[in-house]
């Protein structure tokens, strides 16, 4: 598919996007809405990026993210180029968000409705359901203190000298892990893993995870958990045709091979299908790969291949995406099964293995969305969180063992084999994510630790290079559909002010005049 520039649309400063998923698609409305030409170049026959999808066989997945979160974001950028997202996106509420299901039995359904929350949690430990209250104002407190942080640059440690940072450091406890800080509302550990397994998000476990990431279980339950409709790639199809409306060159199947510099200043890119010159570039492919294949290494001097290499990433998934006869109405939309020893699953993954006894998380879209699968079937999609490739484990080799085993658990905790019911299927390992471009097959990109975020993650105006700017998982904030929104709407503010673009057109998300000119 090439989505074609319209006749007649008028060229401006040149933008080159490499890579079309939600960052890069997110840049490239907005830097076109500012007055951008504007060119994407995606290495793969579809957009989306890890919000891509499989089509199969009349069936439907997600190949990444599933959980739709903070649509206020997206609407704000669709509305800023003059689209309505809600019209071209039509999405479902879920109510249950989720289900968690414990390796006894006992399950929780995790609600907005705060006396039905209540109920679920004193089910687990009735002394919990009084701090279900205090734990939501508490992080809706935090959310809002730490909102602005995560939607503006931190380009130096001048960043750090502002109004909203003194507001949010009071609730920031970095001695304190998620799990370590819902103690102070929750003693049962049952109780803290239910409000603290979206550390998942970022490939992270809770008790390493920094307490700032309580507000993710906040996001859900003050703002929602949401279903796109045709699933969350419908996001990115979305943006494709706005883009092609807006006279926007969407060039699939057409990979970057280098960057080219003129000094330490990027002025083009080259592909096979020939050169693009360019005024600036937006990275929108996963940062240690990008870097480590695109930009020669003595052009970086912070983020050597070295340093790079001697970063911490999050772990890797694997996947199983089945097609099935049937229907499953004991799953919901989202269901998480947990292992008996969750603290033990986690060591595994942090060790580079593969769990004896993982956790698995399934969609089962279908009892929402019945354009996923064909009438009297099933889309499930099956996720296992696993270690990435740094410890050398052979994913090629006990990948297919390993589907073995992933089913046998689930007929175990299902009381149903899957195997004679699945119609059609897609396996994908570690090895598979990394050839596929993404470094160590870490799925969620760079920890989210401490001394990798703010300052110390790749910045939205790159250091090391003039003229190139990053957006997605690997740069601030961070993972997940709503950071990489907001990473998208901070690069593209600061590249519209750069290169004399309309500036105004891009929203200001917390972009505030005092914090640009202490960065800058």
């Amino acid at each position: 598919m090439k989505l074609a520039r319209r006749r007649g649309a008028p060229r401006g400063r040149r933008v080159v996007v490499i890579g079309a998923g939600p960052g890069g698609l997110a840049s490239a409305m907005l830097a076109r809405a500012a007055g951008a030409d504007v060119t994407v170049l995606e290495r793969a026959p579809q957009v989306g990026g890890r919000t891509a999808a499989i089509e199969q066989d009349g069936f439907t997945f997600d190949t990444g993210p599933t959980f739709f979160l903070y649509p206020q974001i997206p609407r704000e950028i669709f509305a800023a180029c003059g689209f309505d997202f809600d019209e071209m996106v039509p999405m479902a509420r879920l109510d249950p968000m989720y289900r968690l299901r414990f390796e006894d039995g006992r399950t929780f359904d995790a609600t907005a409705d705060v006396e039905r929350l209540k109920a679920e949690v004193a089910r687990i430990d009735p002394e919990d359901a009084k701090g279900v209250e205090p734990y939501l104002a508490a992080n809706l407190a935090k959310f809002e203190a730490f909102r602005p942080v995560l939607q503006k640059p931190f380009l130096n440690m001048g960043a750090f000298i502002d109004i909203d940072m003194v507001r949010a450091l009071p609730h920031l406890r970095p001695w304190a892990t998620v799990d370590a800080d819902l103690k102070r509302w929750f003693r049962h550990p049952d109780t803290r893993l239910a409000f603290s397994f979206q550390s998942k998000y970022l490939g992270m476990s809770p008790f390493k995870c920094p307490s700032l990431f309580t507000i993710l279980a906040h996001i859900e339950y003050g703002h929602g958990v949401f279903h796109p409709i045709g699933g969350c790639n419908a996001i990115p199809r979305a943006m494709a045709t706005a883009l092609d409306r807006m006279g926007v060159d969407i060039r699939l199947n057409e990979p970057v091979e280098e960057m080219i510099f003129e000094g330490r200043r990027a002025t083009g890119v080259r592909t096979p299908q020939g050169t693009y010159g360019t005024d600036a570039v937006v990275v929108n492919a996963d940062f240690a790969h990008a870097m480590k294949t695109l930009v020669p290494d003595r052009l970086r001097r912070r983020w050597t291949d070295t340093r790079i290499d001697a970063k911490s990433y999050s772990c890797s998934t694997f996947m199983l995406y089945l097609g099935v006869e049937g229907s499953f109405p004991e799953l919901a939309h989202h269901t998480i099964f947990l292992s008996r020893d969750y603290e033990r699953n986690i060591r595994e993954i942090e060790d580079g293995l593969a769990p004896a006894e993982p956790s698995i998380y399934v969609q089962n879209g279908s009892v929402t969305d019945p354009t996923l699968a064909p009438p009297g079937h099933s889309a499930l999609y099956v996720l296992v969180p696993v270690g990435n490739l740094a410890t050398g484990t052979d994913w090629r080799a006990i990948a297919a063992p390993y589907r073995e085993a992933v089913l046998d658990r689930l007929t175990a905790i299902t009381g149903r084999d899957l195997r004679p019911l699945i119609r059609t299927e897609r396996m994908v390992a570690p090895h598979d994510w990394q050839d596929s471009g993404i470094h160590l097959g870490a799925t969620f990109n760079l920890a989210h630790n401490l001394g990798q975020m703010l300052h110390r993650r790749p910045r939205n105006r790159f250091e090391d290079l003039d003229g190139v700017y990053l957006t997605g998982g690997g740069t601030h904030p961070g993972s997940g559909l709503p950071t990489i929104f907001e990473s998208a709407r901070i690069a593209t503010k600061l590249l519209a002010k750069d290169i004399g673009l309309n500036a105004d057109r891009v929203p200001e998300s917390a972009l505030g005049t005092a914090m640009t000119e202490a960065a800058e």
